[in-house]
């Protein structure tokens, strides 16, 4: 594998930890965390912890795009294995799934902490879980079909 390929490997591997491990932190270790704070106290804490990772996130879609697009170009585009198109289709629909999320579902958290509409915070919150597990499955199956084409 020739060092361009190694480099773009690298970051496509650093961009992915940071999405997938944030997502990863947000499901298992901050939601749970703060079930028995109360809402005035718990939606401005995850508007503000969202609010920085969103821009982790956008900053790591534009490295899998281009580091992805560049290594599937390499393996042959439109005739790159199987597992190489389903890991890019699920990576599509992981970006898909967050633009969602950042730019829909997210300011309506926003909104309603600034407007201290707790009950609507909280339901946009359940929204985004439900999201953000939903892009779980989606990385695992994206994962699972990268280490699948390895083999061929």
């Amino acid at each position: 594998m020739s060092i361009v390929m190694n480099v773009a490997l690298f970051l496509h591997l650093a961009a992915v930890a940071v999405w997938v491990g944030g997502m990863v932190f947000a499901q298992f270790c901050l939601r749970p965390s703060l079930a028995d704070v109360s809402p005035q106290l718990r939606l401005p804490l995850i508007e503000a912890v969202f609010g920085r990772f969103f821009n982790w996130v956008g900053a790591s879609v534009i490295v899998v795009l281009a580091s992805g697009g560049f290594m599937m170009a390499r393996f042959g585009g439109a005739h790159a294995p199987w597992p190489v198109h389903v890991m890019a289709g699920f990576g599509i629909l992981m970006m898909l799934t967050y633009g969602h999320v950042r730019f829909a579902v997210f300011p309506r958290i926003r909104r309603a902490v600034q407007a201290q509409k707790w009950p609507d915070g909280a339901r946009a919150v359940d929204t985004m879980r439900r999201l953000v597990a939903l892009n779980l499955v989606f990385s695992v199956i994206a994962i699972g079909s990268a280490v699948l084409s390895r083999g061929f």
